[in-house]
């Protein structure tokens, strides 16, 4: 399965995804909480800045990287789950 290109389907194609809906949709955190923790490095995860340089502009996340911090977010999942059952990770 692609992670990418599911989003792109869930998207429409959009290349940079509002941050309300990745928020919304993934985060299950304000936006304000959201930039706080990327803006700390909590998240890992890149936020453009779209239009002009100003405080009314938009902010958002290019569809790649949301893709790439879900699959790294599974796979960190993925590997604890493995260590629970006992596992070679």
């Amino acid at each position: 399965m692609n992670t990418l290109f599911l989003l792109m389907a869930q998207y429409y194609g959009q290349a940079v995804i509002p941050l309300n809906s990745v928020c919304e949709n993934y985060m299950g955190l304000t936006v304000e909480k959201f930039m706080h923790k990327c803006l700390s490095g909590e998240i890992d995860i890149p936020i453009i800045r779209l239009g002009a340089n100003s405080q009314k502009a938009a902010f958002g996340v290019h569809l790649k990287d949301l893709a790439e911090y879900i699959d790294l977010q599974r796979e960190k999942a993925r590997q604890e789950h493995q260590k629970l059952m006992g596992r070679a990770a």
